[in-house]
């Protein structure tokens, strides 16, 4: 039990790096309505871009920085792909999604990039996961306040609008091909950053560091709605979800490895949660409409 204790800082910090990934999933997912699949390649561009900057001797924070103009430029080829040529949401994600595994290789040259903290100034590192924790809880909570204040302005109330209702919003004068787009640039920009701070946390930067991300970030969305909705629906306190969404799903993750069950199986297991949370509501409205029908028939047969 001990060594259980031991070991959750080093995933609550882990869980805060891919709570930053939720919610740039949760912008796309929640808000927009849109599956996007890019993440799975801009957090390794992120990642690609920051460890490549720092290698050549730049500041962490303007490394950081350029990862997240990347990411936003992922987000933004998706974006076009899906509003000017018109490509289903998904297939556009899908067709980015793999243009960037050339260009996260181009980027870093080969495969695998060390970033070791003995060598490079890192902001954090997994050797001192208590400075990481703060740093990340800092840095999570000043993306929640930015976002929550642009969500309140009138650029992205319309952007929230759009993800509500395509057809009202066109009908009331709202350009959604541009909300959409920028929804996808905000998205795949924090996604990129969280990329970003992983390599820089886990000392390197690896080309299959993205496999599977949007899985993580679903997982984290939901586990992080199930905690947080009866709290209250403030848009806050949502983003808050998903970034302990994250942690929670990186503790269950590491209680996991303690029990010394199969860590292979654990992204099955983070699928198959995700269907029967994302399923659940359908399946039940169904049940409860069935209920409701069959109890009005046997109402009007007794009246017949």
């Amino acid at each position: 039990m001990q060594q259980l204790f031991g070991a959750l800082p080093g995933a609550i910090s882990l869980g805060l790096i891919w709570g930053i990934m939720a919610i740039g999933v949760y912008i796309t997912y929640k808000i927009l309505a849109i599956s996007d699949l890019t993440v799975d390649g801009s957090i390794c561009t992120g990642a690609a871009v920051c460890t490549m900057m720092m290698i050549g001797g730049a500041n962490p924070w303007v490394a950081m920085l350029c990862a997240v103009v990347a990411g936003g430029l992922c987000g933004l080829v998706t974006g076009l792909l899906h509003t000017v040529l018109e490509i289903p949401a998904i297939l556009s994600g899908i067709l980015t999604q793999l243009a960037l595994w050339s260009v996260n290789l181009k980027i870093m040259g080969q495969a695998n990039r060390p970033l070791s903290a003995r060598n490079f100034p890192v902001i954090l590192t997994q050797m001192d996961t208590t400075d990481a924790i703060i740093t990340l809880v800092i840095i999570a909570v000043a993306i929640i306040g930015v976002l929550y204040w642009f969500f309140g302005t009138a650029l992205g109330c319309s952007i929230r609008a759009t993800g509500c209702n395509l057809n009202m919003s066109r009908a009331q004068g709202i350009n959604t091909n541009l909300n959409k787009v920028l929804g996808l640039v905000i998205s795949n920009a924090l996604v990129a950053l969280s990329g970003a701070l992983l390599a820089q946390y886990q000392g390197f930067c690896d080309i299959n560091m993205g496999r599977g991300a949007i899985v993580i970030g679903l997982a984290a969305i939901v586990i992080g709605e199930v905690f947080f909705s009866k709290i209250a629906r403030n848009f806050a306190v949502r983003l808050c979800g998903a970034l302990a969404g994250g942690v929670i799903y990186y503790i269950v993750y590491q209680v996991i490895v303690f029990l010394g069950l199969d860590t292979d199986l654990l992204k099955m297991l983070s699928a198959a949660v995700v269907a029967v949370f994302l399923g659940a509501p359908n399946l039940k409205n169904k049940i409860l409409t069935k209920l409701h029908t069959s109890k009005k028939a046997k109402e009007v047969k007794e009246n017949a």
